[in-house]
Protein backbone atom coordinates (compact mmCIF):
# COMPACT_ATOMS: atom_id res chain seq x y z
CA UNK A 1 0.00 0.00 0.00
CA UNK A 2 1.42 3.53 -0.97
CA UNK A 3 2.11 6.13 1.64
CA UNK A 4 1.85 9.78 1.27
CA UNK A 5 5.19 11.48 -0.23
CA UNK A 6 4.80 15.21 0.95
CA UNK A 7 1.87 16.35 3.02
CA UNK A 8 0.64 19.59 3.60
CA UNK A 9 -0.71 20.99 7.08
CA UNK A 10 -2.37 24.25 7.78
CA UNK A 11 0.37 26.18 5.69
CA UNK A 12 -0.02 30.01 5.58
CA UNK A 13 3.24 31.44 3.77
CA UNK A 14 3.61 35.33 3.43
CA UNK A 15 5.98 37.18 0.69
CA UNK A 16 7.28 40.41 0.74
CA UNK A 17 4.96 40.79 3.86
CA UNK A 18 1.66 39.70 1.79
CA UNK A 19 0.04 36.60 2.88
CA UNK A 20 -0.05 34.31 -0.36
CA UNK A 21 -1.07 30.89 0.84
CA UNK A 22 -4.34 30.93 3.53
CA UNK A 23 -4.37 27.50 5.70
CA UNK A 24 -3.61 24.52 3.05
CA UNK A 25 -4.01 21.32 3.89
CA UNK A 26 -2.74 18.73 1.37
CA UNK A 27 -1.81 15.13 0.71
CA UNK A 28 0.01 13.77 -2.07
CA UNK A 29 0.44 9.96 -2.20
CA UNK A 30 3.58 8.22 -3.16
CA UNK A 31 4.11 6.92 -6.47
CA UNK A 32 2.00 9.19 -8.64
CA UNK A 33 2.24 12.46 -10.65
CA UNK A 34 0.27 15.08 -9.09
CA UNK A 35 0.11 18.63 -11.05
CA UNK A 36 -0.75 21.88 -9.39
CA UNK A 37 -2.67 24.02 -11.89
CA UNK A 38 -4.73 27.79 -11.43
CA UNK A 39 -4.34 31.35 -12.71
CA UNK A 40 -1.91 33.51 -12.28
CA UNK A 41 -1.31 34.42 -8.85
CA UNK A 42 -2.96 31.71 -7.49
CA UNK A 43 0.13 30.38 -4.91
CA UNK A 44 1.12 27.26 -7.34
CA UNK A 45 4.62 27.95 -7.24
CA UNK A 46 5.21 29.57 -3.38
CA UNK A 47 2.75 26.26 -2.38
CA UNK A 48 5.76 23.94 -4.40
CA UNK A 49 8.26 26.22 -2.58
CA UNK A 50 6.56 25.52 0.75
CA UNK A 51 6.44 21.71 0.22
CA UNK A 52 10.34 21.72 -0.66
CA UNK A 53 11.64 23.44 2.10
CA UNK A 54 12.45 26.44 0.24
CA UNK A 55 11.09 29.73 1.97
CA UNK A 56 12.76 30.49 5.48
CA UNK A 57 10.52 29.55 8.18
CA UNK A 58 9.99 33.04 8.94
CA UNK A 59 7.47 33.39 6.23
CA UNK A 60 5.65 30.00 6.61
CA UNK A 61 3.20 28.86 9.30
CA UNK A 62 2.33 25.06 9.72
CA UNK A 63 4.01 21.80 9.12
CA UNK A 64 5.09 19.95 5.90
CA UNK A 65 5.85 16.13 6.15
CA UNK A 66 8.23 14.58 3.64
CA UNK A 67 7.74 10.68 3.44
CA UNK A 68 5.79 10.76 7.17
CA UNK A 69 8.79 12.90 8.09
CA UNK A 70 8.42 16.52 9.90
CA UNK A 71 10.33 18.02 7.11
CA UNK A 72 12.39 20.55 9.53
CA UNK A 73 13.32 17.26 11.38
CA UNK A 74 15.28 15.96 8.22
CA UNK A 75 18.50 16.58 8.34
CA UNK A 76 19.60 18.91 4.88
CA UNK A 77 22.17 16.56 3.57
CA UNK A 78 19.50 13.83 4.05
CA UNK A 79 16.75 15.49 2.31
CA UNK A 80 19.07 16.62 -0.41
CA UNK A 81 18.82 12.69 -1.77
CA UNK A 82 15.40 12.77 -1.01
CA UNK A 83 13.98 15.29 -2.60
CA UNK A 84 14.84 17.28 -5.83
CA UNK A 85 14.03 20.59 -7.24
CA UNK A 86 13.93 22.06 -10.21
CA UNK A 87 12.81 26.12 -10.50
CA UNK A 88 11.71 28.94 -12.70
CA UNK A 89 14.66 30.62 -14.57
CA UNK A 90 17.11 28.80 -12.68
CA UNK A 91 20.85 29.05 -13.63
CA UNK A 92 24.27 27.90 -12.85
CA UNK A 93 27.72 29.77 -13.72
CA UNK A 94 27.75 30.29 -17.08
CA UNK A 95 30.82 28.47 -17.54
CA UNK A 96 29.96 25.50 -16.10
CA UNK A 97 29.96 22.62 -19.12
CA UNK A 98 26.53 20.81 -18.85
CA UNK A 99 28.12 17.61 -17.28
CA UNK A 100 29.52 19.70 -14.67
CA UNK A 101 25.97 21.17 -14.07
CA UNK A 102 24.21 17.73 -13.82
CA UNK A 103 27.06 16.84 -11.55
CA UNK A 104 25.87 19.02 -8.88
CA UNK A 105 22.77 17.02 -8.29
CA UNK A 106 24.76 14.02 -6.96
CA UNK A 107 26.71 16.39 -4.32
CA UNK A 108 24.14 15.12 -1.90
CA UNK A 109 25.45 11.68 -2.51
CA UNK A 110 29.04 12.95 -2.21
CA UNK A 111 31.76 12.70 1.10
CA UNK A 112 32.85 16.15 1.65
CA UNK A 113 35.19 17.03 -0.85
CA UNK A 114 35.40 13.66 -2.09
CA UNK A 115 35.99 13.46 -6.16
CA UNK A 116 33.12 11.61 -8.29
CA UNK A 117 32.35 8.28 -7.77
CA UNK A 118 31.90 5.63 -10.46
CA UNK A 119 27.90 5.39 -9.61
CA UNK A 120 27.93 9.28 -9.86
CA UNK A 121 29.44 9.51 -13.24
CA UNK A 122 26.87 7.33 -14.35
CA UNK A 123 24.12 8.88 -12.56
CA UNK A 124 24.85 11.82 -14.83
CA UNK A 125 25.63 9.90 -17.72
CA UNK A 126 22.11 8.44 -17.30
CA UNK A 127 20.60 11.74 -16.56
CA UNK A 128 22.10 13.36 -19.53
CA UNK A 129 21.05 11.04 -22.12
CA UNK A 130 17.31 10.87 -20.94
CA UNK A 131 17.20 14.64 -21.74
CA UNK A 132 19.12 14.04 -24.26
CA UNK A 133 21.65 17.20 -23.53
CA UNK A 134 24.76 13.89 -23.75
CA UNK A 135 25.99 15.56 -27.28
CA UNK A 136 26.54 18.74 -25.55
CA UNK A 137 28.28 17.89 -22.19
CA UNK A 138 31.11 19.54 -22.85
CA UNK A 139 29.88 22.72 -23.73
CA UNK A 140 29.48 25.68 -20.90
CA UNK A 141 25.81 26.89 -19.98
CA UNK A 142 26.54 30.15 -22.13
CA UNK A 143 26.71 28.34 -25.21
CA UNK A 144 23.24 26.61 -24.71
CA UNK A 145 19.46 28.08 -25.93
CA UNK A 146 16.83 27.87 -23.63
CA UNK A 147 15.67 24.87 -24.09
CA UNK A 148 19.42 23.52 -24.16
CA UNK A 149 19.68 25.01 -20.99
CA UNK A 150 16.62 23.90 -19.61
CA UNK A 151 17.43 20.15 -20.42
CA UNK A 152 20.43 20.08 -18.77
CA UNK A 153 18.87 21.45 -15.33
CA UNK A 154 16.29 18.87 -15.82
CA UNK A 155 19.41 16.48 -15.84
CA UNK A 156 20.84 18.25 -12.85
CA UNK A 157 17.55 17.37 -11.03
CA UNK A 158 17.24 13.62 -12.44
CA UNK A 159 21.01 12.82 -11.25
CA UNK A 160 19.72 13.26 -7.93
CA UNK A 161 17.34 10.07 -8.27
CA UNK A 162 15.25 11.23 -5.31
CA UNK A 163 12.46 9.73 -4.47
CA UNK A 164 10.43 12.83 -4.86
CA UNK A 165 10.66 15.49 -7.52
CA UNK A 166 9.09 18.72 -7.47
CA UNK A 167 9.09 20.76 -10.83
CA UNK A 168 8.07 24.56 -11.16
CA UNK A 169 7.04 25.19 -15.06
CA UNK A 170 9.57 22.37 -16.04
CA UNK A 171 8.60 22.67 -19.62
CA UNK A 172 9.66 26.77 -20.14
CA UNK A 173 11.59 26.97 -23.22
CA UNK A 174 10.66 23.57 -24.53
CA UNK A 175 9.64 22.68 -27.90
CA UNK A 176 6.48 20.40 -28.38
CA UNK A 177 8.88 17.20 -28.96
CA UNK A 178 10.83 17.87 -25.85
CA UNK A 179 7.80 18.72 -23.90
CA UNK A 180 6.48 15.09 -25.26
CA UNK A 181 9.87 13.63 -24.04
CA UNK A 182 9.60 15.25 -20.88
CA UNK A 183 6.23 13.92 -20.39
CA UNK A 184 7.57 10.12 -21.42
CA UNK A 185 10.60 11.10 -18.87
CA UNK A 186 7.84 11.56 -16.09
CA UNK A 187 5.79 8.55 -16.46
CA UNK A 188 8.67 6.44 -16.47
CA UNK A 189 9.80 8.18 -13.30
CA UNK A 190 6.65 7.42 -12.04
CA UNK A 191 6.47 3.92 -12.86
CA UNK A 192 9.39 3.04 -11.05
CA UNK A 193 8.45 4.33 -7.84
CA UNK A 194 9.20 8.08 -7.67
CA UNK A 195 6.31 10.54 -6.93
CA UNK A 196 6.54 13.49 -8.99
CA UNK A 197 5.27 17.13 -8.62
CA UNK A 198 4.85 19.56 -11.14
CA UNK A 199 3.51 23.20 -11.87
CA UNK A 200 2.11 23.32 -15.07
CA UNK A 201 0.37 26.50 -17.00
CA UNK A 202 0.15 23.89 -19.89
CA UNK A 203 -3.44 22.73 -18.72
CA UNK A 204 -3.52 19.88 -21.14
CA UNK A 205 -0.71 19.02 -20.64
CA UNK A 206 -0.82 18.86 -16.87
CA UNK A 207 -4.04 16.59 -17.70
CA UNK A 208 -1.83 13.79 -18.54
CA UNK A 209 -0.93 13.41 -14.69
CA UNK A 210 -2.58 10.89 -12.26
CA UNK A 211 -3.69 13.32 -9.81
CA UNK A 212 -4.62 17.28 -10.24
CA UNK A 213 -4.31 20.15 -7.21
CA UNK A 214 -6.33 22.75 -8.78
CA UNK A 215 -6.02 26.07 -6.99
CA UNK A 216 -7.25 29.85 -6.95
CA UNK A 217 -6.07 33.03 -4.75
CA UNK A 218 -3.80 31.28 -2.32
CA UNK A 219 -6.10 27.78 -1.59
CA UNK A 220 -6.66 24.35 -2.56
CA UNK A 221 -10.13 24.14 -4.48
CA UNK A 222 -10.19 21.03 -5.68
CA UNK A 223 -7.69 17.87 -5.20
CA UNK A 224 -8.76 14.37 -7.46
CA UNK A 225 -7.75 12.02 -10.29
CA UNK A 226 -7.59 13.70 -13.47
CA UNK A 227 -9.89 11.25 -14.87
CA UNK A 228 -12.93 12.59 -13.08
CA UNK A 229 -15.88 15.01 -14.22
CA UNK A 230 -16.12 16.83 -11.06
CA UNK A 231 -12.10 17.71 -11.68
CA UNK A 232 -12.60 18.51 -15.22
CA UNK A 233 -15.40 20.54 -13.68
CA UNK A 234 -12.92 22.10 -10.86
CA UNK A 235 -10.69 23.18 -13.50
CA UNK A 236 -13.14 25.14 -15.90
CA UNK A 237 -14.57 26.95 -12.96
CA UNK A 238 -11.13 28.41 -11.36
CA UNK A 239 -10.54 29.52 -15.20
CA UNK A 240 -13.97 31.04 -15.34
CA UNK A 241 -15.38 28.91 -17.80
CA UNK A 242 -13.45 30.16 -20.50
CA UNK A 243 -11.88 26.50 -21.13
CA UNK A 244 -13.71 22.96 -21.36
CA UNK A 245 -12.18 19.65 -20.93
CA UNK A 246 -12.60 17.54 -23.74
CA UNK A 247 -11.26 13.57 -24.52
CA UNK A 248 -9.61 13.18 -27.73
CA UNK A 249 -7.82 10.67 -28.70
CA UNK A 250 -8.36 8.90 -25.56
CA UNK A 251 -6.69 12.41 -23.75
CA UNK A 252 -8.18 14.54 -21.71
CA UNK A 253 -7.25 18.59 -23.53
CA UNK A 254 -8.34 21.82 -22.24
CA UNK A 255 -9.66 23.66 -25.16
CA UNK A 256 -11.28 27.38 -24.97
CA UNK A 257 -14.61 27.65 -25.40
Amino acid sequence: MKGIALSAHHITARVGGVEVLHGIDLHLPEGRWTSIVGPNGAGKSTLLKVLAGLLPRGQVDGQVALLGRMLTQVPARERARQLSWLGQNEGSADDLTSYDVAMLGRLPHQPWLAPPSPADHAAVEQALRTTQAWDWRDRPLSQLSGGERQRVLLARALAVQAQVLLMDEPLANLDPPHQTDWLHTVRALVAGGATVVSVLHEVSLALHADDLVVMAQGRVTHQGGCNEVVTHRALEAVFDHRIAVHELFGQWVALPR
